[in-house]
C-alpha cells in the first residue's frame, strides 16, 4: 500500500515531500540520472580534450581525473536530485528547467573550480590541475550535453502532437483574446490535453498584440475583424470552423455578446477555455451565462481551504440542492476525509451521490435521507457521524412561495436551523456554517425574516460558548454567510429565463428598474469555506457574520438581454421581454448592510464582516416557546407579532 504525503505511517514516521520524492523514483528518473552522469562525464572530458590536446598535457593527466570522476559524479547525482533534474518530465521541458540545468552546471563548476584550486593544486600536483580554461569550456559543455537530448525529445513530442492535431479531424479554429491566453491553449494542443482544434489565427483586443506571432500562430487582427477574417479563410477553403473565447475575451472592453452574436450568425461554434486560476485543466467548454456577468471573481486562496478541510469529518445539509451539492463537491475536493449528505429529496440525494461516485474521490462519502425539522433524526444522525464541520445549507428558499405559506418557511428555516446548530454542538463540531442571504438585512419577505432570525440563534449560541470559555478558544464556532443569487442554481432566474428563451418568448422580467447581486456557485462555496477560516483562525474572532463581496450589481432585463444574444437571437425582434409587476416580498435593490448596521474590513479578499443586533439567547428562547405554541395552533398572528419583536426592522408584504 502507498502513503500520500502527510500520512502517518504504521511505524509512526511522518511521510513528507522528500520522502514522497524518494518513495516514487522510477526506471524513468534512473535513466535519466544514467543520461546525466554520462553527460556529465563528456562534457568534462571534451573540456579536457579541447584545452590539452595541442600538447603532452591530455594524458598525463588522465590517471588523476580517472581518480577524482567517482567521487565528482557522486556529487553530481545528489546535485541532479537536488534541482530536480531526475524528476523532471522531458517531454513538458520548458524555462524553468533550462535554469535548472544552468544551476547545475554552475554548481558542479563551482566544484571543479574549489577542487582545483584548495583541494589538488596544492596538495596534488603544486600546480592548478584543471585550469581557468578547463573550467570555463567544462560549464558551456555541461549546458549543452545536459540540454540536447531533453530538447530534441521535446522538439521530437511537439512536432509530433503537432501533426497528430492536424491530421486527426482537426477544427480550423480561430482564438479570440490576448497573446497571453492563446499562449496557454496553445501549450494544452502541444501537450495532448486539448485535442480535435487547430489554430490558424488569434483576434487580438490590445493593440500591441496586432502584427505578431504566437507559437508559429499569427495574430490576424482585432476582434472587431472576425467576419472578414472568417470570410477570407472560407475563400481559401480553409473554412473556420470553431472559435474559442479565452478569459481575456470576456473583459467588458472586448464586447464578449458582440463576438457571440457575430459568431452565431457566421454559423461557427463558439467554445470557451476556462481560467487556469482555480485549478481548472486547460479545457474547452460551452460559454456559458456565467460568463457574460462581466464580473471579475475574488482570488481564492486554495492553500487556506485545503488546510480546513484536509482530513476532516464534514456534514452538508441540503447537500443535494444547487448550493449544498457545490459545497460537497469542494470539501472532496480540498481532501475530506469523510463527508455525510443530508437531504430530504431522495432524487436530489441520489445524484450528487452518484455524482461524487463518478469523481472516483477518496473521501468517504455517505449520504443519508433526513429532513431537519426532525430534530431527533438530526441529533442521532449528528451524534454517529461526529462531524469536526457542518455545512448547513437546507432551506426553504422561494420569496413568493414562502409569501403563500410563510408557517413552513418557520419551521424549515428557524426550527430546523435550530436542530441543525444544537445538534452540531452536541455532537462536538469544531463549527457550523451557516448559509444565509442578503435578503436577511432589513427584511421584507418571510424569506429574509426567518433566515434573520437564523442568524440570530447562531450569533447567542457562538456569543454564549465564547463567554463561557472564559478566554480560551470555545469549543465550538458558529457562523452566518450572507451572499445574493447565485447563477444558475435551482428556481434562479437563469434556467428560468433559458427555457423561455428556448420556447421562443417572452422573457417575463418583474420590473424593468429590478437589481440584484450575482455570484456564480463555484465562487461563492469557496468564499463560504474562506469565511470559515477566519472564524477558526488561531486568534479567536468576533466575527459571526460575514458577508461576501457581490461586486456590482446587475439589472434582471440586462441579465435577460444577455442570455437572449448568448442564444444568437435579438431582445426585442426574436423574443420579447415582458414585464409582469413585482411579487409579494421583492423589492427593487437588494441591499448587503442594514443601515444600522455597522460592518468592517476583516484582511479577507471578497469577505467583510457584518455586526448586527445580538438579542441574548435568554430572550430568543422566549421567542422560539412562543413560536412552538403559535405554529402548533396556526395561528398566524401571533406568529407574525413574535416575529415582528424579534426582528423590528421587518418591514413584510406578507398576509
Amino acid at each position: 500500500m502507498g502513503y500520500q504525503r502527510g500520512q502517518v505511517a504504521p511505524n509512526g514516521i511522518f511521510i513528507g515531500p522528500r520522502m514522497t520524492r524518494l518513495s516514487h523514483l522510477t526506471l524513468r528518473n534512473f535513466l535519466i540520472a544514467l543520461h546525466d552522469l554520462l553527460a556529465t562525464t563528456a562534457a568534462l572530458f571534451a573540456a579536457f580534450y579541447l584545452r590539452f590536446e595541442g600538447g603532452d598535457g591530455f594524458y598525463d593527466r588522465l590517471p588523476l581525473l580517472f581518480e577524482i570522476l567517482p567521487y565528482f559524479l557522486a556529487f553530481s547525482v545528489v546535485v541532479f536530485f537536488i534541482f530536480n533534474l531526475t524528476t523532471t518530465k522531458w517531454r513538458f521541458i520548458s524555462l524553468p528547467d533550462a535554469m535548472n540545468i544552468i544551476r547545475v552546471a554552475t554548481v558542479l563548476t563551482v566544484a571543479l573550480l574549489v577542487l582545483d584550486y584548495i583541494f589538488v593544486a596544492p596538495n596534488v600536483r603544486g600546480t592548478f590541475f584543471l585550469g581557468k580554461v578547463t573550467i570555463v569550456l567544462y560549464w558551456f559543455l555541461e549546458v549543452s550535453f545536459l540540454s540536447a537530448l531533453r530538447m530534441a525529445y521535446r522538439y521530437f513530442r511537439y512536432t509530433r502532437v503537432r501533426r497528430h492535431a492536424r491530421t486527426d479531424d482537426a477544427a480550423p479554429t480561430l482564438l479570440i483574446g490576448r497573446t497571453a491566453d492563446a499562449e496557454v491553449l496553445l501549450r494544452g494542443i502541444e501537450s495532448g490535453a486539448i485535442k480535435r482544434i487547430w489554430p490558424v489565427g488569434v483576434l487580438s483586443p490590445s493593440s500591441s498584440d496586432r502584427g505578431q506571432s504566437i507559437r508559429n500562430v499569427p495574430v490576424l487582427g482585432g476582434v472587431e475583424d472576425i467576419e472578414d477574417v472568417v470570410a477570407d479563410f472560407a475563400k481559401r477553403s480553409k473554412a473556420i470552423a470553431r472559435i474559442v473565447m479565452t478569459p481575456t475575451a470576456f473583459d467588458p472592453e472586448s464586447h464578449p455578446e458582440q463576438i457571440l452574436m457575430r459568431a452565431r450568425k457566421l454559423g461557427v461554434i463558439v467554445n470557451r477555455m476556462p481560467s487556469l486560476e482555480s485549478g481548472d485543466t486547460p479545457r474547452l467548454t460551452a460559454v456559458a451565462v456565467e460568463d457574460l456577468l462581466l464580473r471579475p471573481s475574488e482570488t481564492i486562496d486554495y492553500a487556506r481551504l485545503e488546510a480546513l478541510i484536509e482530513g476532516k469529518a464534514v456534514i452538508v445539509t441540503g447537500g443535494g440542492g444547487s448550493i449544498g451539492s457545490e459545497i460537497c463537491e469542494r470539501v472532496v475536493a480540498f481532501g475530506a476525509a469523510r463527508l455525510l449528505i443530508v437531504e430530504n429529496s431522495e432524487p436530489a440525494l441520489y445524484a450528487i451521490t452518484e455524482a461524487l461516485a463518478a469523481q472516483g474521490t477518496a473521501a468517504a462519502v455517505e449520504g443519508r435521507i433526513a429532513d431537519i425539522r426532525d430534530r431527533e433524526r438530526i441529533m442521532r444522525l449528528m451524534a454517529e457521524f461526529k462531524p469536526d464541520i457542518v455545512f448547513h445549507a437546507a432551506a426553504l428558499k422561494h420569496v413568493p412561495i414562502l409569501e403563500r405559506d410563510w408557517s413552513e418557511g418557520v419551521k424549515t428555516n428557524i426550527f430546523g436551523s435550530i436542530n441543525v446548530a444544537d445538534a452540531a454542538l452536541s455532537a462536538g463540531a469544531e463549527a457550523m456554517v451557516m448559509i444565509s442571504t442578503d435578503k436577511a438585512i432589513e427584511p421584507v419577505s418571510m424569506l429574509g425574516l426567518t433566515k434573520r432570525f437564523a442568524e440570530m440563534y447562531c450569533q447567542a449560541l457562538d456569543h454564549d460558548l465564547a463567554a463561557g470559555s472564559g478566554g480560551a478558544r470555545p469549543p465550538m464556532r458558529l457562523i452566518s454567510v450572507r451572499f445574493g443569487n447565485v447563477l444558475a442554481s435551482n428556481g434562479s432566474v437563469v434556467p428560468k429565463f433559458k427555457a423561455q428563451i428556448e420556447a421562443g418568448g417572452p422573457v417575463t422580467v418583474t420590473h424593468p428598474d429590478m437589481v440584484r447581486y450575482f455570484m456564480t456557485i463555484r465562487e461563492a462555496c469557496d468564499l463560504v469555506v474562506t469565511a470559515a477560516t477566519h472564524a477558526l483562525g488561531t486568534q479567536r474572532s468576533d466575527v459571526s457574520v460575514y458577508v461576501l463581496n457581490m461586486g456590482q450589481p446587475v439589472k434582471i432585463v440586462d441579465l435577460a438581454e444577455r442570455m437572449i444574444r448568448l442564444s444568437g437571437l435579438q431582445p426585442g425582434y426574436d423574443i420579447e421581454i415582458v414585464f409582469t409587476g413585482m411579487r409579494p416580498g421583492e423589492r427593487l435593490h437588494e441591499i448587503l448592510f442594514a443601515s444600522e448596521e455597522p460592518t468592517r474590513e476583516i484582511g479577507v479578499a471578497g469577505i467583510m464582516a457584518a455586526q448586527p443586533n445580538e438579542p441574548p439567547m435568554q430572550t430568543l428562547r422566549k421567542w422560539i416557546a412562543a413560536l412552538e405554541q403559535a405554529i402548533a395552533r396556526d395561528d398566524r398572528a401571533t406568529i407574525r407579532t413574535i416575529l415582528k419583536d424579534a426582528v423590528p426592522e421587518f418591514g413584510s408584504t406578507a398576509a
